[in-house]
């Protein structure tokens, strides 16, 4: 294969990258409709897009000091915007304490993360030192970012439910994963290529499971049916890690938002609820005091 078809087959692998990876970003639109229609934030959090902009500044930054990269740093300008839309929006109907936490976050990661990223690479590096540091950098991020979506494959085993793992999120995500891993191949950029090994596995591992579970009868339900009655603290502390279950959902589920490109995470936020509808069970968040009996019912 020629020099010039190795480039032709480069930018047929970074435009559909740029295409899938943009569909991703847009995959939180009804999760914000929701809000936009309740005017209110409740149980959603905004950890997913502050994470998603400061992914999209890391890997723009590398792309400017690495060069000859500008498929990267299109996606991820565009993703800039988009996450920076998503965390204003939230922002505004968030309530105060969200609010507040937000923006510690969005300092915490933005202002001071990057910033000294920034900072220490441009005064204490440079040169191809600089760009191997960047690397490094970006791709611990992307493993880590990777690693998250184990959270859902853990709950969907553990009830049996492929409610929190779409199967249209996971074949997206699977996809972008491989489009950027042959993209960094092709550029022999290992910074972006390996991380999206793990992505494309993780990916598949997700698919398989949506396949062996989505005819399953979830366990909350065979529950429900039986009408049992919580009474006792045991149960009590099912229901908390049940609860815990879902908070792992709302930080890694879309599997969304944790966005990173060329590497991808996506979330699509829920509530801190189990909310099931058609005959399936409505778990709400239940303080119980003085050991009163607590009735869970389909």
């Amino acid at each position: 294969m020629t020099t010039q078809s190795f480039a032709h087959l480069t930018l047929a692998f970074g435009l559909l990258g740029n295409a899938v990876s943009f569909m991703v970003f847009l995959a939180p639109l009804p999760t914000f409709y929701k809000v936009y229609k309740k005017k209110s934030t409740e149980g959603y959090q905004s950890v997913p897009y502050v994470v998603g902009l400061f992914s999209a500044m890391l890997w723009i930054y590398y792309a400017l000091v690495k060069s000859n990269m500008m498929l990267l740093i299109t996606i991820n300008t565009v993703g800039c915007f988009i996450q920076t839309f998503y965390i204003c929006f939230f922002l505004f109907y968030a309530p105060k304490k969200a609010r507040i936490e937000s923006l510690k976050l969005i300092g915490l990661m933005i202002v001071v993360g990057f910033g000294l990223i920034v900072g220490l690479t441009q005064f204490l590096a440079q040169g191809a030192t600089r760009v191997t540091i960047l690397g490094w950098i970006c791709l611990v991020f992307s493993l880590c970012v990777f690693v998250a979506p184990l959270g859902v494959v853990r709950l969907v085993i553990k009830t049996k439910s492929v409610e929190y793992m779409p199967i249209l999120l996971s074949v997206a995500l699977t996809l972008n994963a491989v489009t950027w891993f042959f993209y960094g191949l092709l550029l022999h950029d290992y910074n972006i290529a390996i991380p999206n090994v793990l992505g494309f596995t993780f990916g598949i591992l997700q698919i398989i499971l949506y396949f062996v579970y989505k005819n399953k009868k979830p366990i909350f339900n065979e529950k429900a049916s039986t009408g049992i009655k919580i009474k006792n603290k045991t149960e009590e502390q099912k229901i908390s890690e049940a609860s815990k279950d879902q908070e792992i959902v709302d930080i890694v589920k879309l599997s969304a938002l944790m966005s990173s490109f060329p590497v991808v995470a996506a979330k699509l936020n829920e509530n801190n609820n189990i909310n099931v509808v058609d005959n399936h069970l409505v778990v709400e968040p239940v303080h119980v005091t003085n050991h009163s009996t607590v009735e869970v019912a389909a």
